[in-house]
């Protein structure tokens, strides 16, 4: 592993980002045979890392560190991959192909990839200065929050999506009392249908957790560090620690004042490919076609970084295949495991394979009869089989519902 001392350097590819699209570019291009010159821009300190044990098994302590990252230091360094962490690019020239850095650093590059990703979104309201307020996004973030963590400690998790929901489970395996905040009617709302929202709210009733619906939090109280939340409503809740899931923001400001095309995300091609011939971009910041889906969308997901990531890579190595792929999902929560094919928003109803009571079980959405999201909780065989499924069903193949909630019939039996 190298890193740039230079103030002024050039390379053949800059990778902008050290997330898991920015590692899956880079490994796909050493992969593919790549011999030219290759430099990673982090503004963190860290080599590329998984974030979705931040939440998980990062946060309650079943991970440390270094099984965060995605690859050994020595992969860097047998790749002679140039590395600038703790570097914050702040400007970009696209017609000049120039890249100037928050340290003064410059990078002058033949290709570019915009590997930027999101970041929380914030909540600008009275108290959000004070300490023991915490954002999910980063290595950083979680070991500032973690020695918190403390049975009996009063923590309020503002927003019931997905990563809060998480954190909610972790906290209360290390005994912390909890409660949700949400604004919407109910937990998941934005990503799932009222089903499985219900079934959810009823394992984290279980587990202890409070979940307070339809309140917004108005103010933080205390004089240096939180010590209670204020709802709209005028409730006040108690609070030693809160921590912020109110979803995230894609960062494309640098490609949007580079003069890139942006529309909820950096939009790109099935390659990756901008709206500039030498800069692509991939992951969380991108807004991109899939084809199966006969839309535009932006995906907050490690499986469409990757595939982003091998994409841009092939196009680079003039070999492209475009990604065009059914997007899915995962979440632990206690021992719960809830595995996602395909996108519900479109559905107008659904079939039930299992029961919500036994804990086991899979949501099949349908759109009319195209089956278009299969919900898996501790159901591995059906989300794996849904994933085909939906495919198929994207190219006009039509599945029975009855077919599809039959127990005795096996997973496995409905591809072929």
């Amino acid at each position: 592993m190298t890193s740039a001392q230079t103030a002024h350097s050039t390379c053949d590819i800059a990778v902008i980002g050290a997330g898991q699209a920015a590692l899956q570019t880079i490994a796909s291009l050493v992969t593919g045979g790549f011999d030219g010159t290759v430099t990673l821009i982090g503004d963190e300190p860290f080599l590329p890392y998984q974030r979705p044990p931040l939440s998980k098994k990062f946060l309650n302590g079943a991970f440390e560190r270094d099984r965060l990252f995605l690859k050994p230091d020595s992969f860097y360094t047998d790749k002679a991959i140039n590395i600038m962490l703790n570097t914050q690019v702040t400007e970009m020239d696209a017609a000049a192909k120039f890249l100037t850095c928050a340290n003064d650093a410059t990078l002058a590059f033949s290709k570019a990839v915009i590997c930027t990703g999101s970041r929380p979104r914030a909540l600008p309201i009275s108290g959000s200065d004070l300490e023991n307020i915490f954002d999910l996004r980063t290595i950083a973030d979680i070991e500032a929050m973690r020695p918190h963590f403390k049975p009996g400690a009063k923590m309020v998790v503002v927003g019931g999506g997905y990563i809060g929901l998480e954190t909610a489970a972790s906290a209360r395996q290390l005994g912390v009392d909890v409660t949700v905040v949400e604004a919407a009617e109910r937990v998941l709302e934005r990503v799932t249908k009222p089903e499985l929202s219900k079934f959810f709210h009823q394992l984290h009733l279980d587990e202890g957790v409070e979940i307070i619906t339809s309140a917004q939090v108005s103010g933080f109280t205390g004089e240096t560090h939180v010590s209670g939340v204020t709802l709209n409503t005028g409730a006040a809740v108690p609070a030693d620690l809160v921590v912020l899931g109110i979803g995230i923001v894609p960062n494309t400001e640098l490609a949007e004042a580079a003069g890139l095309s942006v529309d909820d995300g950096i939009v790109v091609d099935a390659l990756g490919r901008t709206s500039h011939g030498d800069i692509y971009a991939a992951g969380d910041c991108t807004n991109h076609p899939n084809d199966l889906l006969g839309r535009r969308l932006r995906l907050e997901s490690v499986p469409n970084a990757i595939d982003q990531g091998k994409a841009v890579a092939s196009d680079i190595l003039g070999a492209p295949v475009e990604y065009a792929a059914i997007p899915w999902f995962w979440s632990d929560q206690y021992e719960t495991k809830l595995q996602i094919a395909g996108l519900s928003d479109t559905a107008d109803s659904l079939n039930l394979r299992g029961s919500y009571e036994s804990g086991s079980f899979a949501i099949f959405h349908f759109a009319g009869t195209q089956l278009v999201c299969v919900e898996a909780v501790n159901r591995p065989a059906e989300f794996m089989a849904a994933r085909q499924l939906i495919k198929e069903a994207a190219g006009g193949r039509v599945y029975e519902a009855d077919m599809l909630v039959d127990e005795t019939i096996k997973p496995k039996s409905w591809l072929g």
